[in-house]
């Protein structure tokens, strides 16, 4: 099928939330292909390292799944320093041959740092702990910067009402929500 005839895929909305000494991880289950909703309940949020780095993708899966095992290995590499892992994934995604045709986009957290990790050599930081990625990403960021500043919501909870108003929003996005949490 020629490139520009390929169905896009379109899928997810992951959202991280940063508070009170808690961090939340959250993705919806939808995966479409096209106009067709192909999925409804995939889980798209990983823990690694025991539970103490959280992993959330946008994306191809398979291309995820090939970057998460790649972070896996930075990440025993540099155990204690999650931001390099990340970097050194970026450079390793950024520059390898193979790696560069990958196609998603990861958010990863772990108790001190939240990251969006890119293959254009992206390693981010947001200043308000909060992050979304995917076809709902700016939703969920929008509607829990909000929550966070009027509301006494918990990290979860925040997450997973903001990943509510992404799906009544975005039609990539659905309301199988899935939330983990550290700290």
């Amino acid at each position: 099928m020629a490139e520009n005839l390929r169905p896009r895929i379109r899928s997810t909305t992951i959202l991280t939330v940063r508070k009170d000494g808690v961090v939340a991880m959250g993705g919806d289950g939808q995966v479409s292909l096209g106009d067709t909703v192909m999925k409804s309940d995939a889980r798209k949020i990983r823990p690694l390292m025991d539970g103490r780095v959280l992993t959330g993708f946008a994306g191809s899966a398979a291309d995820a799944f090939a970057l998460l095992d790649r972070f896996e290995a930075k990440l025993k590499d540099y155990p204690r320093n999650m931001p390099r892992a990340a970097t050194e994934l970026a450079k390793d995604w950024r520059t390898d041959r193979a790696l560069r045709r990958l196609e998603a986009l990861l958010a990863i957290c772990d108790e001190k740092d939240t990251l969006l990790v890119s293959g254009t050599g992206d390693v981010i930081q947001p200043s308000d702990g909060i992050l979304g990625i995917g076809s709902g990403g700016n939703y969920a960021v929008s509607a829990a910067r909000a929550l966070v500043k009027h509301s006494s919501l918990s990290a979860e909870e925040v997450v997973r009402e903001a990943l509510t108003i992404a799906a009544d929003i975005c039609v990539y996005s659905n309301h199988n929500i899935v939330v983990e949490t550290l700290g």
